[in-house]
This record gives C-alpha cells, sequence and structure tokens, in this order.
C-alpha cells in the first residue's frame, strides 16, 4: 500500500525528508479497526517527531495523527464498529502513524464521523478536539454543562487548530468569557467567527490588554503556544485560585514558584497520555468524538479547516510541515485521497 514516510529524520526543505514508499498492507487484531484512510490533517506534533535527529529509520517510520476513513476490517474484540463505519481519530503516538493508505487504530480512542462534514472536514477535528475537551473538563475541571458560565478563560494561540475548536468548545457548552490571542486581522477575524468575546495579541504585554479590556485576572488560561514565553504574563494574569493548563512542553525551568501566593493551579495536557500508558479510562476518546460528532451534526460545533492541500503525497506533506514551521498557518492543514 502507498504511504509517505522517513528514513533520516531532516530539514523539511530536503527532499528526503518524507518520501512516497510502498509498505505491507496491516491486519486488525484485537480491539484495532482496520481504516482506509481518506483524509489527514497535519499537526505540530508531526513537525516535532519530524525535527532534525542522528537517527536511521529502518523500515522507514510513518507518521500522521488526525485520520478519517472507513473501517474495511475488525479485531475479533471490536465490538463499537463494523465494516463500513465511516470514522474519525488521531490514533497513538506509539504506532504507526495514519499518513498510509490503510491505518491501525484501536476502537476505544475512534470516533464515528460527523454525518453533516466530508473526509476533509473531519480529519480536521480530533486531535485538537481531544486536546481541548481534556484541557477544559478534564484538567482545568470547567463543566461542560455550562454550570461556570460567565467565568472568563485566556486562549493563548486562538487562531491555531487547538485554539480554533478549544474557543468553541469554551463559548458553547462551557459558556465563558472568551478571550482569544491572535496577532493578525485574519487571525483575530477567524477567532472572532469562531466565537471569542475578546482578542488580544500574544505578541505584546497580555496583563496589561486584559486590564484595557477590565479584566484584572482571568479564571482560567489555556497556553497552546509557547510556555516559556508566557509564563510569567500567565502568572501574573491568573486569578488567585485560578488554573493554568498548557499543551506547549517547555524548555527550560518554569518558575512555578511565582503561583504559591495565588494557590494557582499549572497543569499539562497531552492528548496521547490515556493510548501510550493504555489507561482504564481510554474509551472516554471514543465518548467524546462521539460527543463532538453529534455537536458537530446539531450544527452547534464547526469544522476548523484552514487549508485544503490537495493530494496525500510526500510532496504535499512536506509542503504542509513547512506551513507549520512558519508559524503563519490559521486552522488546520488537510489532505484528501490518494
Amino acid at each position: 500500500m502507498k504511504a509517505i514516510g522517513l528514513t533520516q529524520y531532516l530539514p523539511i526543505s530536503n527532499p528526503q525528508s518524507l518520501v512516497d514508499i510502498e509498505i505491507d498492507k496491516p491486519e486488525a487484531t484485537g480491539h484495532d479497526l482496520l481504516v482506509k484512510v481518506e483524509a489527514i490533517a497535519v499537526n505540530p506534533v508531526d513537525t516535532k517527531v519530524r525535527a532534525p535527529k542522528d537517527k536511521i529509520e529502518n523500515p522507514p517510520r510513518v507518521l500522521g495523527w488526525d485520520a478519517a476513513g472507513t473501517v474495511v476490517a475488525v479485531g475479533s474484540e471490536v465490538t463499537l464498529f463494523k465494516v463500513g463505519d465511516p470514522v474519525f481519530y488521531a490514533g497513538s503516538i506509539t504506532r504507526a502513524g495514519a499518513n498510509s493508505e490503510f491505518h491501525l487504530v484501536d476502537e476505544r480512542i475512534a470516533g464515528h464521523k460527523p454525518a453533516t462534514l466530508d473526509f476533509a472536514q473531519a480529519a480536521a477535528l480530533p486531535l485538537t478536539a481531544i486536546t481541548a475537551w481534556e484541557a477544559l473538563f478534564d484538567r482545568l475541571g470547567i463543566s461542560p454543562k455550562g454550570e461556570d458560565a460567565g467565568k472568563s478563560v485566556l486562549i493563548i494561540g486562538g487562531a491555531g487548530g487547538v485554539g480554533s475548536i478549544g474557543i468553541q468548545l469554551a463559548k458553547v457548552l462551557a459558556r465563558l468569557t472568551v478571550i482569544a490571542t491572535a496577532s493578525r486581522p485574519e487571525s483575530e477575524a477567524w477567532c472572532r467567527r469562531l466565537g471569542a468575546d475578546h482578542t488580544i495579541d500574544h505578541r505584546q504585554d497580555l496583563p496589561s490588554q486584559l486590564r484595557a479590556l477590565g479584566f484584572a485576572h482571568v479564571d482560567y488560561i489555556l497556553c497552546f503556544n509557547d510556555t516559556d514565553r508566557h509564563f510569567k504574563a500567565m502568572s501574573e494574569a491568573i486569578a488567585p485560585q485560578g488554573k493554568i493548563c498548557s499543551i506547549v512542553e517547555n524548555a527550560g525551568p518554569l518558575a512555578i514558584g511565582d503561583l504559591k501566593s495565588k494557590s494557582a493551579t499549572f497543569v499539562w495536557e497531552f492528548m496521547f497520555t490515556r493510548a501510550m500508558f493504555q489507561t482504564p479510562d481510554m474509551i472516554a476518546q471514543h465518548r467524546l468524538l462521539n460527543e463532538v460528532a453529534r455537536l458537530v451534526d446539531a450544527g452547534k460545533l464547526q469544522t476548523t479547516v484552514g487549508d485544503n492541500l490537495g493530494k496525500i503525497n510526500a510532496e504535499n506533506l512536506r509542503r504542509a510541515h513547512a506551513m507549520l514551521e512558519g508559524g503563519q498557518t490559521i486552522g488546520k492543514l488537510v489532505l484528501q485521497g490518494f
């Protein structure tokens, strides 16, 4: 079957950084679904895994952790899906990725594709929806039923993939007052269209901009961009007994002691945790993806596609990686069909 893989970890400008390959078609066993991949999305995690380092992969490594497609075979323990079901999912970082014609995914971390979206639109959602959902409702403990309505959340990186769905979940389900960061007119407009009440510029001083809007502090902060750079500002902006969640690993030590006087919480979100450690509650991702699909089909959430880059091949994937590394994308980058 066709796939896009790597044998060396190279700069994306090198044509050998991602190449078209042929590999064996896998077989479904246990809880696995064998999915015919129709569309994929590309995320910053892809570029981080592919980043240059001194390592050789033999056989080639296949990346990609966002896909939508059709179930063509199931393992003996599968109970949640049947052959022919359209699905969407992010998969597990500990297994081969979805940049291939056929792909294995554990049924407990896959969801039924929204009926109102095509495969490309659906592929844009899983990884970011899981990340934003877990950050808001599992890590920060915000009620998805609106019991914290009116409280404030600052979303740093509002126009990115996770920010794009995070704004919607924070507004539609939690009914929070949403302040999103955006540094360009087009990204500011994107955030407001998705439901942000206010926008501020993450390249400028965040606490002073919040005060100018009338927010001495915010109840929650979601950091989807550069934890190191924004930690001091987050420590200043968070309310006493407030909560901060970040998805971006730090490069250096964080001054966590700055949060002590406020009794503030700092917590990480990593959407691969449940699959990586086979946690007893990993089926929660199946359920939340099904709920996201229900909300999409009810017209309450929308897809976050920014650009459709065409066919799934090495050339287009290298282009997607380069765009993400350039830091100017809005929403999600998707590819469709082999």
